[in-house]
């Protein structure tokens, strides 16, 4: 009897393996940049102090757990961070003994300075099992307890007695929900008398899910796809303990509409009006190139830079047909002396500094005739 309850916990820390690896591939997301208009100091460039981080022995409760089974196992452990910011975001994920990981899990801890959080984890064992767990934290610096280590010793007859049967009938169910760009998969387990129920959820060939849940004639069972992109494919739900059994596949397709309005792709260049010589005051033009790309629609934002001083932010159009605007900036001497321009985009980068040059020149008075007596 041991040995084959073992042979199915094995079984089910190789898919727990498997789960969390699908998991982070669906829910990976692409993350943005920003780029900025000013430099960097030689300040920013030194390393900034790291939070200090340890992980205490995980606990189980019951340690030593002799009775009948399933029993629930609750895993506890301690992380203390020695926090240098406001806040510091904690990033972890429970290690087994069979091989397995759970899902990476976040919290934030708030303040500067000594900090302590316990964490739980709680599973279901239906067989005996000697084993062990342990906390590995990801962020803010990695750190991994020592092993925490637990047993389960389930009484009872002979191998069979008293085991639930689940009816091989299993009916699975999936729609989409575009305007979220998820898939909610629906399933129903039915048993012929009530019974502790192992099943999981299969996305394309890879177990997505997978949970335990106590069923009394029937239950609706949910997981939902969230894969921030367009998937289509195929789902089913199998039935893994106390009997093997399959909904079959049912199809999906999930559609992710972006519906959030996007500034166009913007590009943006100066140039200075030719040196002028001549008398002043003179006024001189600086011109401006906006461009976006083909097609493009939308409002742009931008601002003119005058001798290092950003000017108010200023608006232009495009309409998907012309692709470029020319904007001007007037620059008025009245001494000799440069000019410097340069244009900042909303949110986006600033172009190089131009610089017009005027030299001003007093005008030659014209000088007044004389006249010359002859003596007679």
């Amino acid at each position: 009897m041991k040995s084959g309850l073992a042979r199915k916990l094995a079984a089910v820390g190789a898919g727990t393996a498997m789960l969390a690896t699908m998991a982070t591939g669906l829910l990976a997301s692409p993350a943005a940049a920003a780029s900025g208009s000013t430099s960097q100091t030689a300040a920013s460039a030194v390393a900034k102090p790291r939070p200090a981080v340890s992980v205490g022995t995980p606990k189980a409760s019951p340690s030593n757990y002799e009775g009948d089974c399933p029993v629930k196992v609750t895993f506890s452990s301690t992380i203390k961070v020695k926090a240098v910011a406001g806040k510091t975001t904690v990033a972890y994920r429970w290690l087994r003994g069979d091989g397995s990981k759970s899902k990476v899990k976040t919290l934030v801890l708030k303040g500067k300075g000594a900090k302590s959080v316990t964490v739980k984890e709680a599973t279901t064992f239906k067989g005996d099992v000697k084993g062990w767990q342990a906390l590995q934290v990801l962020a803010p610096r990695a750190a991994t307890s020592s092993k925490g280590r637990f047993a389960v010793s389930c009484g009872g007859g002979e191998e069979g007695d008293g085991k639930q049967v689940v009816e091989t009938g299993v009916h699975a169910q999936a729609w989409v929900d575009e305007g979220n760009c998820e898939a909610a998969l629906i399933g129903r387990i039915s048993t012929s008398s009530p019974a502790w129920v192992e099943y999981r959820w299969v996305v394309n060939g890879h177990v997505v899910d997978r949970d335990a849940v106590r069923v009394e004639g029937s239950r609706k069972v949910v997981h939902v796809i969230r894969p921030h992109r367009d998937l289509s494919g195929w789902a089913s739900l199998e039935i893994v303990d106390p009997v093997q059994a399959s909904s079959g596949r049912v199809g999906f397709r999930v559609w992710c509409k972006d519906e959030t309005p996007r500034a166009p792709k913007v590009t943006a260049s100066v140039s200075a009006p030719d040196a002028y010589t001549g008398t002043c005051p003179t006024t001189r033009a600086f011109t401006g190139t906006i461009s976006v790309l083909p097609h493009e629609r939308g409002t742009v934002k931008y601002r003119w830079i005058r001798d290092g001083v950003p000017g108010n932010w200023e608006e232009t159009y495009f309409n998907g047909t012309y692709q470029s605007r020319i904007v001007t900036d007037s620059w008025t001497a009245s001494a000799s002396g440069t000019g410097k321009r340069a244009i900042e985009l909303f949110g986006g980068s600033t172009t190089g500094t131009v610089e017009g040059k005027v030299t001003c020149q007093v005008p030659t008075p014209t000088p007044t005739p004389t006249s010359t007596n002859t003596p007679a």
